[in-house]
């Protein structure tokens, strides 16, 4: 007996309901186990009658075209893996941890760290290359035992090595062949302060017994007297330390020398140096015509400055002075964080000074920084420059005290704060 409606069937054994004409509940539906992972699929519909409100999303007699989201394959969640509706937009929100700020600005300071390293490193190896290393000071034979601080030995000499015609011309240095000593300096570093002597070239020395610097052969000592800038002219560095060392009973640990060039390309590279001229002067020899008060000077103008001797009544003296004056000047000016810290001035005045610069086969770029900052604390207020201290005369030589010598180099190795007077 068909007791199904209309003639219906149910030949096709349909257990889910599709159809919906029987009015009878339907049994009992099993839920298939979901696994992890999959796409949990909604339960059939009841069978009979749907009530109206539930019609929503069952179209058609198989359920397709619902507007509720089943059986479309759409899957919608919060985050955390339940259901739920998308966020207004149609984008989901943004998933993963928010940003670790610490750890980037850590990361980028030790980037930072890393490349001034590198700068730095790089910096050290390049300027310790133009070093030329010349002087040995293993040649220099029965030296004084010694004391406590550095002594630095500064030559500025008349040597025109790499200049050219116009250059010469330029800076009014002549045409001479070889080179001399147009000042020296001796520049104690210690505890008490740094202190810088003067030695006037036209001292009255005694040329001691010497091993030749390029012979190798001993020259025994002849009792003769000369001006201080005539070892230098015979020998070289390694007698002129020689016989300062004979002379002061001063040992020497650092030599340093620089020529013109070198001198005036480092004052170029500054931007000249600012200096104040208490009194106007003219020669004609260095080229020097300066008139009084505060001015700054160019490559040219310092180095004319500091080699004008003839236009003073107390010769070298006078001359010895200004150089001090303006060496401490260069210093002070020098290192500054302007220069050090602008790579424009630094490299070009570091390139300026080391492409003529001769030191000691021992000197280290340490030494050369420890000296040039020891130079500029002589204008600081923490040091003292003086002349070396001057008896007298003897045919155009000046003659030291030698009482008050004696007294000083005895200050200097015990690194004593000096109180001897120059003149």
């Amino acid at each position: 007996m068909n007791d199904w409606p209309n003639g219906w069937t149910n030949d096709r054994g349909d257990r889910n309901g599709r159809g919906g004409g029987d009015a009878r509940p339907e049994g009992a539906q099993v839920m298939r186990h979901v696994q992890r992972g999959q796409i949990p699929q909604p339960a059939a519909p009841p069978r009979g009658p749907v009530p109206q409100q539930q019609s929503q999303g069952y179209d058609d007699e198989y359920g397709r075209g619902g507007g509720d989201g089943y059986n479309t394959g759409q899957v919608y969640g919060d985050g955390n893996g339940s259901g739920g509706s998308p966020p207004r937009g149609g984008r989901a929100p943004r998933s993963g941890p928010a940003p670790d700020w610490r750890r980037r600005i850590k990361l980028g300071s030790v980037t930072l760290i890393v490349v001034l390293l590198a700068v730095s490193i790089g910096t050290y190896f390049w300027a310790d290359g133009k070093l030329k290393r010349e002087v040995d000071l293993s040649k220099v034979i029965e030296r004084p035992g010694a004391g406590d601080g550095t002594n630095y030995l500064i030559v500025g000499s008349d040597s025109r090595e790499g200049m050219t015609a116009d250059d010469k011309k330029k800076l009014h240095t002549g045409s001479a062949e070889g080179k001399r000593t147009d000042s020296m300096m001796i520049l104690h570093d210690g505890s008490n302060g740094p202190t810088l002597i003067s030695l006037p070239r036209d001292s009255d020395v005694e040329i001691p017994s010497f091993v030749g610097s390029q012979s190798g052969k001993t020259f025994p000592a002849q009792g003769r007297r000369v001006k201080l800038n005539a070892a230098y002219a015979e020998d070289g560095p390694e007698l002129l330390v020689r016989t300062v060392e004979h002379n002061t009973h001063l040992r020497i640990d650092h030599y340093v020398e620089i020529g013109f060039a070198g001198f005036a390309g480092i004052v170029d590279a500054i931007g000249g140096v600012e200096i104040d001229i208490p009194k106007a002067f003219k020669d004609k020899k260095s080229g020097a015509d300066f008139q009084a008060g505060k001015q700054t000077l160019n490559g040219e103008e310092s180095l004319a400055f500091v080699r004008t001797r003839y236009a003073f009544a107390g010769s070298d003296l006078d001359r010895t002075k200004n150089q001090q004056k303006f060496l401490a000047a260069l210093a002070s000016q020098t290192a500054t964080p302007s220069t050090i810290l602008n790579p424009f001035k630094l490299y070009p005045t570091m390139g300026a000074g080391l492409d003529t610069l001769i030191v000691d086969k021992d000197m280290s770029l340490w030494d050369l920084g420890q000296m040039f900052f020891a130079m500029k604390g002589v204008t600081g207020g923490e040091g003292k420059s003086m002349n070396i201290p001057i008896s007298g005369s003897n045919g155009g030589n000046l003659v030291w005290d030698k009482a008050k010598v004696a007294q000083l180099v005895d200050q200097l190795k015990k690194d004593e704060k000096v109180t001897v007077t120059g003149n």
